[in-house]
């Protein structure tokens, strides 16, 4: 690990490319406080900071295993803009999402597709959908099934997924990972689709 520590930050994402998730711990540690601090900065909410700091290292993991990082010696800017991108997607769908006060003199405001009831038809493929998720998630590894149903179901943190899994925070992210990329290959396996 000493020597890994040495190493600089594109030799570490090579080497985690390849599997060593020790790499990848050291990469952690080095960036977790200036990243933790960038989003807290901006968005001034501890548990909203801890939600966009585990999805900008989950998108980091996911990009870096599916080969998608490009080197270019600016690895701390390149985790900076993936945090300040999360950041944004976050104010935007808040903002889309009470958008609807705004538009309530507008007499069309209700007569929207995503506000009506639906149609039984909708209704039965979204019936479909989640028995078909259900079967996804039961077929996967334990350890996988365990994050994602934290994650997903019970909405935990990835730090209260680690504490309770006692696990790093990096394999618990790795194994939400894991989890969702088998669950798009069952399902592209299967021909199942997932939404409408």
């Amino acid at each position: 690990m000493n020597n890994l520590a040495s190493r600089t930050d594109e030799e570490l994402v090579v080497l985690y490319s390849k599997g060593n998730n020790e790499a990848f711990d050291i990469l952690l540690n080095r960036y977790k406080n200036r990243i933790y601090s960038y989003i807290y900065y901006i968005v001034k909410d501890r548990e909203l900071t801890e939600d966009i700091f585990q999805e900008t290292f989950v998108k980091v993991i996911t990009t870096i295993k599916q080969g998608r990082y490009v080197e270019t010696g600016k690895f701390p800017s390149w985790i900076s803009r993936i945090a300040h991108n999360l950041i944004i997607d976050y104010y935007r769908q808040e903002k889309s999402e009470n958008h609807l006060s705004n538009d309530e003199m507008n007499p069309d405001v209700f007569n929207r597709k995503e506000l009506s009831e639906g149609t039984i038809e909708d209704s039965l493929v979204q019936t479909q959908i989640r028995a078909d998720i259900r079967k996804l998630v039961a077929a996967l590894p334990d350890n996988q099934k365990e994050v994602l149903i934290m994650r997903y179901y019970k909405n935990m943190s990835f730090k209260e997924i680690a504490d309770a899994t006692n696990v790093s925070i990096n394999t618990a992210l790795g194994r939400m990972r894991y989890a969702i990329l088998n669950m798009r290959k069952m399902a592209e396996d299967h021909h199942i689709e997932l939404s409408l």
